[in-house]
């Protein structure tokens, strides 16, 4: 005999939970560092995305990165 699942019940106070981003969308602003045509990590400045780039590159030299600017909408091969 199985026993039913029950939902958990959110109380009042709980703020309701935030959606998750798309990943298939690029942001509207700030710079995203692309992986292999994959947008993964959002940044506020240039220079964290290169670096955060870079330290991905050093680790993994096979992958294709790209820092991409989320309002000229320029992507930037990482070399």
């Amino acid at each position: 005999m199985r026993v039913p699942m029950k939902k958990p019940v959110r109380s009042i106070d709980e703020p309701e939970p935030e959606e998750a981003p798309r990943a298939d969308r690029p942001p509207s602003e700030g710079f995203v560092v692309i992986v292999d045509g994959h947008f993964k990590s959002e940044f506020e400045t240039a220079e964290s995305a290169k670096s955060a780039g870079r330290k991905l590159k050093s680790t993994y030299p096979m992958l294709k990165i790209e820092i991409y600017d989320a309002v000229t909408k320029v992507r930037t091969l990482l070399g």
